[in-house]
């Protein structure tokens, strides 16, 4: 079965600084509906305005990965770890026992957009960790990369979840596949362009709920940047 969440369905929330479209139920933003996917809790798009950006806050047993789309984002942690992510790298934080971090927008000129991930873990009270890996362009083009998994494989940075995350960049005439266990979820979120998913349509900011499904196909790709997830129940 898929389920289309169209983009314009999600919460969203305007702060001046901070414009946020929430795909689950997300600080002021309720629906029982949508309280997440699997062990995907948190899918927020996020642009933050020059300069500005979340102070000093905590988190803990969560597994936190943030994907830059444009701009750059300033991460400070509890850790001592001081990051710039720009677009192309994934940043994963693993909140464990409890971390203290802020993210700010410094590029004077331009606003910051990024995608905020938030992954249930299988492992609680883990030692608080840190870890960003670049994946460019040509790892992702016509084919799913795999971005975040348990096992760091394919030089993918490690979660403490039952999950594994891929990014894809496809042009028309692109396809690809993905298997899935029995009793694994699926979601797919369309970044930007369009495409179809198990014959399904999305546009840009559009999702797809995917379950007793045996794979994950993407055609029909038009200049189509797509994250897929691979969830347990």
């Amino acid at each position: 079965m898929v389920t289309l969440r169209p983009s314009r369905e999600r919460g969203y929330a305007d702060h001046g600084w901070l414009k946020s479209y929430h795909s689950f139920s997300f600080a002021g933003y309720y629906d029982p509906q949508h309280m997440g996917w699997g062990n995907l809790r948190v899918i927020n798009e996020d642009w933050i305005a020059p300069g500005m950006g979340f102070g000093t806050h905590g988190h803990r047993d969560m597994e936190i990965v943030t994907y830059v789309l444009s701009g750059e984002l300033a991460h400070k942690d509890s850790m001592g770890n001081v990051k710039g992510i720009p677009p192309g790298d994934v940043q994963r934080m693993s909140a464990g026992t409890g971390v203290q971090h802020s993210e700010f927008n410094h590029v004077p000129n331009d606003t910051t957009h990024l995608l905020q991930i938030w992954i249930e873990p299988n492992l609680r009270g883990v030692q608080p960790s840190y870890e960003q890996t670049t994946f460019p362009p040509s790892a992702k083009q016509g084919k799913l990369c795999l971005v975040a998994s348990p096992d760091a494989a394919q030089g993918s940075v490690k979660i403490h979840a039952d999950a594994r995350l891929y990014a894809g960049l496809f042009e028309a005439g692109q396809t690809a596949t993905l298997t899935l266990a029995t009793g694994r979820k699926a979601y797919v979120h369309l970044v930007r362009g369009a495409l179809n998913v198990n014959g399904v349509a999305l546009k840009t900011g559009d999702a797809a709920l995917l379950a007793n499904e045996a794979e994950v196909v993407l055609t029909d790709a038009d200049v189509a940047e797509v994250l897929v997830f691979d969830l347990c129940e």
